[in-house]
């Protein structure tokens, strides 16, 4: 797929996931919709920055701290465990803006070729998108009763933008 086309799929993803999370209303706390929000601009940013490492950067240290708060105060509550899928989502794309950072033109710049380091954040981005896909692949085969149809397709939007950013990275 190209790149124009995956910036295309990214950003509908992002703007999906944010409709569906906001129509959802009160089914989705406060934790989630920052972290939903968070995860779309974050999107949007690194489809339309080219590739800019001080945008992945700074998008990478905003996913990590609302991942941090998407879960904040929720102990036992119901919507804990959609809350936590987010916050893996928010995780998975930190280390996939991480990702392209490594990859990408700074370390290209040094001379420097592939090592360890960098082998090792994109192991750990496989690995996360892996585990976020197969968590929103097991919450359909196993419903949880009273989810609201607008969180799980904000949580398919969601997981589907992950796995083209990571594909684009």
């Amino acid at each position: 797929m190209d790149h124009p086309t995956m910036t295309a799929l990214m950003i509908a993803s992002a703007i999906a996931a944010v409709t569906c999370c906001l129509a959802a209303g009160r089914a989705v706390p406060w934790q989630g919709r920052q972290a939903v929000i968070v995860m779309a601009i974050a999107m949007v940013a690194s489809a339309a920055s080219a590739g800019d490492s001080r945008i992945a950067l700074l998008a990478g240290a905003a996913l990590m701290l609302s991942a941090m708060l998407g879960t904040a105060g929720l102990r036992g509550r119901p919507v804990v465990r959609t809350c936590c899928h987010r916050a893996l989502g928010s995780l998975v794309m930190a280390v996939c803006m991480f990702t392209g950072i490594s990859h990408g033109e700074m370390i290209a710049e040094a001379g420097h070729g592939m090592h360890r380091g960098t082998d090792a954040v994109g192991v750990l981005a496989a690995f996360g998108v892996v585990a976020l896909a197969a968590w929103t692949v097991a919450d359909r085969i196993r419903p949880h009763g009273g989810t609201s149809r607008f969180v799980v397709v904000e949580a398919w939007a969601m997981t589907a933008g992950v796995v083209i950013m990571w594909l684009a990275h």
